[in-house]
């Protein structure tokens, strides 16, 4: 099983603009997540997209496996996933980064977040500096550990193991335009 990253895309009803969101799945493929994802934003049953996804196996020095439940061994490291947002001067327009960090707690997370380029370079000062969204400089909202925020169906049965990792793995990432027909075969 496999711990996917989807970046969803839709236009609602009543809506000027598409909307974006992010949907932590367990699977062996994309696919077989639809009725999750489905489920979780109904408003855009089957007029959704798929924008970019990520198989997660890797983040910075540390491997992410899914394990069942009952083989997981704490180690008190945890998966992240950090939204922040910044301005450029000049810009009609918020801009995000989404990340995902390992790190032992949320002070951990942040510091973290706080040492990427996003932030560094999506800065307009004053009141437009970079912030993770919402609360000060940082909003709990915008930072959920991984594990929190998947499908109950999903935590009952699987646990995120982190490890430091050594070798050459990597994440598959798929970036592109990916409609619903595109993964009904």
């Amino acid at each position: 099983m496999n711990l996917y990253m989807i970046k969803l895309g839709a236009t609602p009803k009543g809506r000027l603009i598409e909307q974006h969101d992010v949907f932590f799945g367990i699977g062996e493929n994309v696919a077989q997540l639809i009725p999750y994802f489905e489920q979780a934003w109904v408003e855009v049953k089957d007029i959704w997209h798929i924008d970019a996804y990520r198989k997660v196996c890797r983040v910075g020095e540390y491997a992410v496996r899914v394990v069942k439940r009952e083989d997981f061994v704490d180690n008190g490291l945890h998966l992240y996933f950090i939204n922040m947002g910044g301005y450029k001067a000049g810009e009609f327009e918020e801009f995000h980064h989404k990340m995902l960090v390992v790190a032992s707690d949320l002070a951990g997370a942040v510091s973290l977040a706080k040492q990427s380029a996003f932030y560094q370079e999506f800065d307009a000062g004053g009141r437009a500096v970079s912030h993770i969204d919402n609360k000060y400089g940082v909003d709990v909202d915008d930072i959920h550990k991984v594990s929190d925020v998947l499908n109950d169906e999903f935590k009952a049965k699987y646990a995120l193991q982190i490890q430091p990792c050594d070798d050459d793995m990597a994440d598959e990432f798929v970036i592109g335009y990916l409609p619903k027909k595109h993964f009904m075969a």
